[in-house]
C-alpha cells in the first residue's frame, strides 16, 4: 500500500479540529476554502457491526461541513489530500509511462447525504496531470467501497526524490473554478480545473453534512487486493518521517555558562529538515535551534549559570509534503 495511515489509526496532532491543513489524522491534509462556517475534521470510530468494521477498520477521517448560507460558490471547497513521496512511486514497480501498467485505488466512504462525490489522483513534477474519478451514487449513511484502476501515461513525470510524486484527492465539494466536465473522467488531463468533475452542491449546502473515509489504499496492479493492515507501531513509524510529536518533558543541560541545550534524535529519518515548534518552560528566552533530518538541537540563553531548570514540554517537528 503506497498510502500511509490509510486505516486512519494515527492522529499525533489531535482528534478534532476546525482548522484547515494537517490537524488530525496523520498524512491527511484537509483542504478548506470559501466557507461561511468553519468545517470540522475529526478522527472518529467506525461503528461496530458495519462493514468496514468487520474487515478490521476501527477509525475513519470525518469531515463535517458548516452552514454555508451563501450557497455553493465557484471557489468553495472542502476535501482531503494525501501526497505520496515521489521516490515511493518511482520505485514502486508501476511503469507510470505505460498505458498497459496500472495502479489500483480503493477506499471505503460514507456520506450523510445521498449523492456522487468526485476526486482525482495527480502528479506534480513537470507538467501536472490529473486522473479524475467519481464515486458511485452513495446511499445516505451507508458505507460503500470504491475501486478505481488507473493506467499510466507517457506524458507523466515522477522524479526519484523527496517531493510530491502522486497526490490523492477526494472532495465533499469543489467549486467550478477548479472542476471540469465529467466527459474526461478516467483519463489523464493537464491544465486547470482538473482536480475533480463538476459536482452537485447538495452535500455542501446541507448544514452539518458529513463525509467519512477509511481503508484508503493505492497499490501496483490492475486488481484491488485486501487492505494491507499494518500495526499501529508500523503506521506510526511511517508517519514520523513526516511529523514527529515529542510530548515528554526534556530537561535542558548546560552548554556553556550562559546557555543551556536540548538535543533530540528523531525516531525516524525525516523526509527533509523539519520546521520546529514547541512549548517550553520558561515560555520565553529560547534562542535558536539547529536541525537536519535526523536530529534537532535547541539552545536557550539564561541570565546566569544558576538559573532555574529549563524544559522542552512539547516539541513538534514537521516535514510534510
Amino acid at each position: 500500500n503506497l498510502i500511509i495511515n490509510g486505516a486512519m489509526q494515527v492522529a499525533q496532532r489531535g482528534t478534532s479540529s476546525t482548522t484547515n491543513g494537517y490537524q488530525t489524522v496523520d498524512r491527511f491534509n484537509v483542504l478548506i476554502g470559501g466557507v461561511d462556517e468553519q468545517p470540522t475534521q475529526a478522527q472518529v470510530d467506525v461503528a461496530s457491526g458495519t462493514t468496514p468494521y468487520t474487515l478490521g477498520f476501527r477509525k475513519a477521517l470525518k469531515l463535517t461541513n458548516g452552514n454555508n448560507t451563501s450557497g455553493a460558490g465557484a471557489t468553495d471547497y472542502l476535501g482531503i489530500y494525501q501526497a505520496i513521496e515521489a521516490q515511493n512511486i518511482a520505485t514502486s514497480g508501476w511503469n507510470y509511462l505505460s498505458s498497459s501498467s496500472f495502479i489500483t485505488l480503493s477506499f471505503w466512504v460514507k456520506s450523510s447525504v445521498a449523492q456522487v462525490f468526485s476526486g482525482s489522483v495527480g502528479t506534480s513534477d513537470g507538467t501536472a496531470y490529473y486522473w479524475k474519478f467519481d464515486t458511485p451514487s452513495l446511499s445516505a449513511n451507508t458505507w460503500t467501497k470504491v475501486t478505481k484502476t488507473v493506467f499510466g501515461n507517457s506524458n507523466l513525470t515522477i522524479n526519484n526524490d523527496v517531493g510530491v510524486g502522486l497526490g490523492f484527492r477526494l472532495y465533499g465539494f469543489l467549486g467550478t473554478s477548479y472542476t471540469s466536465s465529467n466527459s474526461n473522467t478516467g483519463t489523464w488531463n493537464s491544465g486547470g480545473n482538473q482536480y475533480a468533475n463538476d459536482m452537485t452542491s447538495t452535500w455542501w449546502t446541507t448544514n452539518d453534512a458529513t463525509l467519512e473515509i477509511t481503508g484508503l489504499q493505492i497499490e501496483v496492479g490492475s486488481v484491488a487486493t485486501d487492505f494491507e493492515h499494518r500495526t499501529f507501531a508500523q503506521e506510526l513509524a511511517l508517519c514520523q518521517r513526516y511529523y514527529y510529536l515529542l510530548k515528554e518533558d526534556t530537561f535542558a543541560f548546560h552548554y556553556r555558562n550562559d546557555y543551556r541545550m536540548v538535543q533530540v534524535q528523531f525516531p525516524q529519518q525525516m523526509r527533509a529538515t523539519p520546521t520546529v515548534t514547541g512549548t517550553y518552560e520558561p515560555t520565553s528566552g529560547w534562542s535558536s535551534y539547529q536541525a537536519n533530518n535526523t536530529q534537532v538541537t535547541l539552545f536557550v540563553q539564561t541570565a546566569d549559570s544558576v538559573q532555574a531548570n529549563n524544559y522542552v514540554r512539547e516539541l513538534r517537528l514537521d516535514s510534510e509534503l
